[in-house]
């Protein structure tokens, strides 16, 4: 690669080789063509020699050409920012003052000026970079800051971070468990079809009677409402708002008994169905939530406390509730997504736009009333979760990206890169690597809009929750990103890491919000060191949590790190009895992502050298029930241990981890997957599996109240 070229890449955080964590930790140098193509997407032209050396010296000027950055995330510690000006102001008067964005409050600041011995001439004005140290002690949050030299004045925003994110009192001395659930997937004999917001209040009080602390959730975040059956929580159309297929219809305020008895029957063959039907669910529930809101239109407190909400959420509602009315008016006429509509509308605010919202008007406010319920429904869950005393209570994700089809991108193309989407390069699980199609930010437009963007969305995840899990936590630092065309090479984009970390600290503080990373992936080198020094917690598996770069023994429970979160597997990884049978091995097969007989064969020799080593695990740790020891009589397709669950459980309880979560799957022996990566609906049918045993009747069975007994052997 030209020694230009590659510094051009360096300096836009292009990587030009990397080294992904499959089985053979290849190292993949990036080519011409791939950062030439994503520097362009970054705004700066790489085509060419002459192109390159211009965007460098557009690279030189930059911090040259503002007075300040319109963002400073800086330690709460050592508040220190920079401001550029001319060289004949750098001895002139200086005056800052800040409001707070959380108080409102407005406050003049003490601080030092350094003058540094840079100059640069851009133009015909020479600049000096003088160093601004605020010496006041200023509250975690954020401050508008307005800076007066001479008479001028400038502005910019200041993060104010703490060292660490948020931990509760006592932190050092809990070893909590609690519960990992699709919400999705609980069964009542109440709800319509789906597991729903009521459902999560009752699941809550189970906790408080078990001894649970923490109940992690799938994303709950709103989906495309006009294709149903796309029902993965990770691909939103709007991470700042709810997935109104959550609302639980009876209980909101308008709803009345008959609104159910005209729906009874189909509501008993969704809930009689083992896997669920999006299809029916999502207009049943709409169907009858148009008629609730026609009524709540007639009841003047309710309306108050709607447009109460509707203003709080202001222009992000509006966008969302304008791209959900003219998808569904232009969908069947456009197929392609938004991308494909008459210009006019393919962003907010235009002419055609502001004109649609006013003749749309209703329909627009159904779309904001399915948000004003779903976000009045979680909010009687905090409830729940805060009169129960769970220690952590809800445990929310927080998806790495958005769908490209989105509200969230429509509503601001230019703040996601191009042409491009994020994904995965091949990993010790996914030997392919994995095409996400999810949209990326594009990091120098992220830091022009103040990162404001990002802090809304961790905040909208936050607020209300206990913890919070980042997904592909990497991505703080660096997500990889591949072309829309398909054969195009991919590379990683780099991030501000420092600002990104400092953001989530400050938000996990202004929300009592403990931070979890999912990091599961291609991690790079000091990367968790890191993220542990902010007190973000790691995720850990049983399944990886071995010797030999997690192919060998299972570690002892007394080998696990303590700044964990871990459990026996996750939703993208078979359940207990599904693992120890093949299963997986056996759907992979069929739907040809194991290509050949053989290679399925040598997956089952290994899955049987992992079952020996797994039972191994168990005797050493006297963890059966009963410590009964078991020996070699289980091999493949010979039977299944009688309490091996209960024996991982307890083996996973005991460990140094200081959260453990239960995966209900594995309580009640499923054998199914609730997603394969790599596969959509039409070769799996991910996001539908309901668990086998009704909420109401949990408790009431003997391999819930074992499996349970045995966590709280060791919690």
């Amino acid at each position: 690669m030209d020694e230009k070229l590659r510094e051009l890449a360096d300096r836009l955080g292009i990587a030009t080789a990397y080294t992904d964590c499959g089985l053979k930790a290849a190292c993949h140098e990036v080519s011409d063509e791939t950062v030439r193509f994503f520097a362009g997407v970054l705004g700066y032209k790489a085509g060419s020699g002459e192109e390159i050396a211009r965007s460098l010296r557009a690279l030189d000027n930059r911090r040259w050409q503002t007075a300040l950055e319109p963002v400073y995330v800086i330690p709460r510690s050592r508040k220190v920012f920079d401001v550029v000006v001319p060289e004949n102001e750098i001895e002139g008067d200086f005056g800052l003052s800040v409001v707070s964005r959380q108080t409102g409050e407005k406050s003049e600041v003490s601080f030092v000026v350094v003058t540094l011995p840079e100059r640069r001439t851009v133009g015909k004005k020479t600049y000096g970079r003088l160093e601004i140290e605020i010496t006041s002690d200023l509250a975690v949050g954020y401050y508008d800051a307005e800076l007066n030299v001479g008479e001028n004045s400038y502005r910019t925003l200041l993060a104010i971070a703490p060292e660490k994110c948020w931990q509760p009192e006592g932190w050092d001395k809990m070893r909590l468990w609690g519960y990992c659930v699709q919400l999705y997937s609980l069964r009542s004999r109440r709800n319509w079809g789906i597991g729903d917001f009521t459902d999560l209040c009752n699941f809550v009080g189970m906790c408080r009677k078990s001894g649970a602390d923490i109940i992690g959730l799938n994303p709950v975040n709103v989906l495309g409402h006009c294709f149903p059956e796309e029902a993965s929580p990770y691909s939103s159309v709007s991470r700042l708002f709810l997935n109104p297929i959550y609302i639980d219809v009876e209980s909101v305020p308008e709803f009345r008994p008959e609104d159910r008895y005209q729906a009874e029957a189909e509501i008993a063959d969704l809930n009689a169905a083992d896997t669920i039907d999006y299809g029916r669910v999502y207009p049943l529930k709409m169907k009858v939530l148009q008629t609730l809101y026609r009524r709540m239109k007639e009841d003047p407190e309710r309306m108050k406390a709607f447009d109460k909400f509707c203003r709080r959420k202001g222009e992000d509602l509006d966008n969302l509730a304008t791209f959900q009315a003219l998808y569904e008016d232009k969908w069947q006429d456009h197929w392609g997504g938004w991308r494909a509509w008459e210009k006019e509308y393919r962003k907010p605010g235009t002419a055609a736009v502001k004109k649609y919202q006013k003749q749309q008007a209703d329909r627009l406010g159904f779309f904001k009333f399915l948000q004003f319920e779903a976000d009045r429904q979680l909010q009687k869950v905090t409830d729940c979760v805060r009169e129960a005393g769970l220690k952590i209570g809800i445990y929310r994700d927080l998806p790495v990206g958005v769908g490209r089809d989105s509200a969230e991108v429509w509503g601001d193309e230019g703040l996601y890169l191009r042409e491009s989407g994020a994904g995965a390069p091949p990993d010790a699980f996914f030997p392919t690597g994995q095409k996400w199609n999810l949209g990326a930010f594009n990091p120098f437009e992220l830091k022009a809009r103040a990162y404001q963007p990002f802090i809304k969305i961790i905040r909208a995840a936050a607020e209300g929750a206990g913890a919070l899990r980042l997904d592909h936590v990497m991505s703080l630092m660096r997500l990889f990103v591949m072309p829309e065309a398909d054969g195009k090479q991919g590379t990683y984009i780099m991030y501000n890491f420092e600002d990104m970390l400092g953001i989530v600290a400050i938000e996990s503080h202004l929300n009592r919000c403990m931070i979890v990373g999912e990091s599961i992936g291609n991690v790079p080198e000091g990367f968790l060191d890191k993220i542990a020094a902010k007190n973000i917690m790691s995720m850990s598996v049983l399944w990886s949590e071995r010797w030999d770069a997690g192919w060998g023994d299972f570690k002892s429970p007394y080998q696990y790190p303590e700044n964990v979160v871990t459990s026996v597997g996750t939703h993208d990884m078979p359940p207990l009895k599904m693992w120890w049978f093949g299963y997986d091995i056996a759907l992979s097969r069929k739907l040809g992502i194991i290509g050949s007989d053989q290679e399925m064969h040598d997956n089952y020799h290994k899955r049987e050298a992992d079952r020996w080593k797994l039972l191994k695990a168990m005797d050493e740790n006297q963890v059966w029930p009963e410590d009964n020891r078991r020996h070699g009589d289980y091999l493949y397709g010979e039977g299944y241990p009688e309490g091996l669950e209960e024996a991982v459980h307890r083996f996973m309880a005991k460990s140094n981890a200081k959260i453990f979560l239960v995966q209900p799957e594995d309580i009640f022996q499923v054998e199914k997957l609730q997603n394969l990566p790599g596969t959509d609906r039409d070769k799996y049918p991910n996001w539908r599996l309901k668990l086998p045993v009704n909420l109401e009747d949990m408790e009431n069975t003997l391999a819930y109240y074992r499996n349970i007994a045995a966590v709280k052997k060791e919690r």
